[in-house]
């Protein structure tokens, strides 16, 4: 059944009172840095690479649309002259 949740009615905590679901703030920074000593983080070469990689990556894109505006820029223009 769909109320139901490992046996149990999920219908039977509507006699009690609203439960506090609210962290403290001392509980959510312990748990932010639990958190992040599970991250694998980055070596300075990986970073130093992959910072590369973004960079070329973004000024191909910048090139590709510059031309593109330029192109039709200049498209419209002979059109519209």
């Amino acid at each position: 059944m769909a109320t139901e949740i490992r046996g149990e009615s999920a219908t039977e905590d509507k006699g009690k009172p609203a439960r506090n679901k609210r962290t403290t703030p001392a509980l959510f920074v312990r748990q932010v840095a639990a958190e992040l000593r599970k991250v694998i983080w980055p070596t300075r070469k990986e970073l130093i690479t992959y910072t590369a990689i973004s960079l070329v990556f973004v000024l191909i894109m910048v090139a590709i649309v510059s031309a593109l505006d330029w192109a039709l820029q200049k498209g419209i223009f002979s059109i519209f002259s």
